[in-house]
């Protein structure tokens, strides 16, 4: 069997969502297994607070002491875009916001999403997740730079539903 029959079955097996396969003839025996997609998350959960800034230079006069609320960094749905929806990350890896590097980004800001539409793809062990929207809307803001590592639950759209 050559490379372009295998690539077939397997673009056969996503179009179709099979997840295993066992192909068997007299000259061979080819059994395919995929995992289950990977679902993601929506949620409004605020972001988490920042790291605190490191302390001054022992020379410099240091500012006056705050509490931790003025150190956290205000949540991305509350001050940039009221009543909007997070889309965060499902697993831990490398955010991409195009599915090759010469191809344009799955989404723009402004571009309107529908349920089940890919969004970006997180990047796990060589494996690459791809991540749908949970919620129909127009995305107001895309809060990761392409190619940065990113945390389970991170957000990384803010979506208006419509």
């Amino acid at each position: 069997m050559d490379i372009k029959k295998i690539k077939a079955i397997l673009q056969a097996m996503v179009a179709t969502e099979t997840n295993e396969l066992t192909l068997e003839t007299p000259e061979y025996k080819l059994s395919v297994r995929r995992s289950a997609p990977v679902q993601t998350t929506v949620a409004a959960a605020p972001a988490p607070a920042a790291q605190p800034a490191a302390a001054p230079p022992a020379e410099t006069a240091a500012p006056p002491a705050s509490s931790p609320a003025d150190n956290a960094a205000p949540a991305a749905d509350e001050s940039d875009c009221p009543g909007c929806v997070e889309i965060t990350a499902p697993i831990v890896g490398t955010f991409y916001r195009k599915p090759a590097p010469d191809a344009q980004p799955f989404v723009e800001v402004g571009d309107r999403v529908e349920k089940g539409q890919v969004v970006c793809i997180i990047e796990a062990m060589k494996l690459f997740n791809e991540i749908e929207s949970e919620v129909a809307g127009v995305i107001r803001k895309v809060l990761v730079e392409d190619g940065e590592p990113v945390e389970y639950g991170q957000p990384l759209f803010l979506v208006e539903p419509a």
